[in-house]
């Protein structure tokens, strides 16, 4: 890892002092003082959900960024955040908190990198709107709680990752590069890109990847691209990432690692990407942030455009 590029944040770097404890239950709600009369809309975002401290942290800066924007929006009473797996406050938890407030319409909206079956399956599951009684089954047996609203329900669509993380590569790219362009005439540069990977959607991950791969060997001027999971499908494994590194090394004078991954969890960005590199053959020549995808504008700008493109209907309908 070469030390001038290998920068960290300090609220990031493994080893650093955690930051002070917070009250994610409270940064996870917000709500209009004074109360709008007639108000009856809530807006739940919606993640993955971490065991990591610092993963959770960079979702809920996505709230407090667009909490305002969103409570702006007429008919627009609350708007809550809750984590699918792992920790409080859970999507049924918060479901049940609109319940409570009389809430009569939720506008639910995933923030999760490209399709899964999170998206297709479990969410509208945990709602209490699937059919599928083998997925509540499951649920039930990894202990996530399924709570069917009274109030009505409302998907967004997920957000197009793709031109959002080429935009995003590009900066962090050129954040590792001290802004120079890779094809300047310099050492020739390769590009790894780490994802988490899905079983059921690998085509379609795959898909996506290559995407991001054309971008940077097209727009970036990249001279070799490959990409690696880190995640279930390859039982969290580093070798993946060290063969993509190492395959690199092969061809380049020095290889960028990027891990396309939507916030910071030190288990993937440190024990698996960072060792990754740390062990690969010639570590020295290997740049790498353990950074991710947030924070990044563009996220919240999405959600506020998709969140009042929703809202619009449901306030005339009201009004």
């Amino acid at each position: 890892m070469d030390p001038s590029t290998a920068d960290q944040n300090p609220t990031h770097a493994s080893g650093d002092a955690a930051p002070p404890p917070i009250d994610e239950a409270v940064r996870a709600l917000s709500a209009r003082v004074p109360a709008e009369e007639g108000a009856t809309t809530g807006i739940l975002l919606v993640n993955h959900g971490s065991r990591s401290p610092a993963w959770r942290r960079l979702l809920l800066d996505v709230h407090a960024e667009v909490a305002d924007e969103l409570l702006a929006i007429p008919g627009v009473a609350q708007v809550r955040t809750a984590f699918m797996e792992y920790t409080e406050p859970s999507i049924a938890t918060q479901l049940r908190a609109f319940d409570e407030a009389g809430i009569e319409n939720v506008i639910v909206v995933p923030l999760l990198l490209t399709i899964s079956d999170h998206s297709f399956d479990d969410i509208p599951a945990i709602c209490g709107v699937s059919d599928d009684p083998e997925r509540v089954a499951e649920l039930a047996e990894e202990k996530i709680e399924v709570y069917a609203a009274r109030a009505r329900l409302d998907f967004a669509p997920l957000l197009d990752f793709s031109g959002l993380v080429q935009r995003n590569l590009a900066r962090r790219v050129r954040a590792i590069l001290g802004r120079r362009d890779p094809d300047d005439g310099g050492p020739s540069h390769g590009l790894v890109l780490v994802g988490y990977g899905s079983a059921e959607f690998d085509d379609e991950w795959n898909r996506f990847f290559r995407q991001i791969r054309g971008y940077a060997e097209g727009e970036l001027g990249i001279a070799e691209t490959a990409h690696s999971w880190c995640g279930h499908l390859v039982s969290y494994s580093r070798r993946p990432t060290m063969d993509a590194i190492e395959s690199l090394l092969e061809r380049v004078d020095r290889v960028i690692v990027v891990p396309i991954l939507i916030a910071y969890d030190p288990m993937f960005q440190d024990k698996i990407i960072g060792r990754a590199v740390s062990r690969c053959a010639a570590p020295e020549r290997v740049l790498y942030r353990p950074d991710s995808i947030l924070p990044e504008p563009e996220v919240g700008r999405w959600v506020v455009e998709i969140a009042t493109r929703m809202a619009r209907p449901l306030a005339a309908a009201q009004g």
